[in-house]
């Protein structure tokens, strides 16, 4: 399966349904267009956007200008189009949609990251992403100079609060984990220092969690763990707080910010005849 064709297959019927009246008024000539960005970012979605077009005319010709983690410039061309009007109008919106999405993720991602590339700490996505995007948001992540976390709840084991409560205890969840899933990732999520010491204490975890410390509670936390095990941050961390807490030590800082407070970037396409 083509998870991206998948993926634009869903958004086409979405916004097209049985037929876009509109662009049916029109004689289906041959046309070029361009798709130009009114503002700088780093651009993603090509593949999305290209995918789109050549859903409903597998005969268009796109040349890209540049490629997925460039970065753009206003009034910068992006892609010259020629191909069929009725085509190019009625994939223009799910094309740009992909394109301005992915593309404010990854800026963001980028931002973010520039806050603390002075440190070792490697900015993560989450599962915070809009539905049915997951995949290409990672992407875009990745595009911006992050890293992803898990995909899903399949692919890692995390034992948040509400796990460790109905297992009994940190050490419980833990056995129960590593005995059922041995070959998966282990991350424990922790609360304050006596859970993390609880956890240092245990073999077989991957990395804790640290959700909502203080600067000085991760602090005392990476001189705990003393690399014995690696370190992830979140909760409450922003543009004004990221780098403090890269500065701390911690190996992973994870927001779901990135992916899900985000401004889609001002793209537009335009006919050139």
């Amino acid at each position: 399966m083509n998870k991206i064709s998948d993926i634009v297959a869903l958004a086409l019927n979405e916004d097209i349904g049985t037929g876009d009246v509109s662009a049916s008024l029109l004689d289906d000539k041959t046309l070029s267009a361009q798709i130009i960005a009114r503002e700088s970012a780093v651009i993603c979605g090509i593949e999305y956007a290209q995918t789109a077009f050549l859903a409903l005319d597998d005969k268009i010709q796109i040349e890209w200008q540049l490629s997925d983690g460039d970065n753009i410039q206003k009034n910068q061309v992006l892609c010259t189009l020629s191909g069929t009007s009725r085509a190019i109008i009625s994939a223009e919106r799910v094309a740009l949609n992909f394109l301005q999405t992915l593309s404010a993720v990854a800026t963001q991602t980028q931002y973010l990251v520039g806050k603390i590339a002075h440190t070792n700490a490697q900015l993560l996505d989450t599962r915070k992403t809009i539905p049915g995007l997951r995949l290409p948001q990672k992407q875009a992540v990745k595009c911006g100079g992050g890293v992803n976390h898990r995909m899903g709840l399949y692919d890692c084991i995390m034992l948040k609060e509400n796990h460790i409560i109905a297992a009994g205890s940190i050490k419980n969840a833990v056995h129960l984990a590593i005995v059922q899933y041995p070959d998966l990732p282990l991350i424990v999520e922790v609360e304050d220092l006596t859970q993390l010491g609880e956890t240092l204490g245990l073999v077989g975890i991957n990395r804790a969690l640290c959700d909502n410390f203080s600067i000085a509670d991760l602090t005392q936390a990476v001189a705990l763990a003393n690399n014995k095990l690696p370190l992830e941050a979140s909760g409450n961390i922003d543009e004004k707080t990221i780098a403090a807490v890269a500065e701390t030590g911690v190996n992973y800082i994870s927001i779901g910010a990135i992916t899900k407070n985000i401004q889609a970037v001002d793209l537009s396409l335009r006919l050139l005849n």
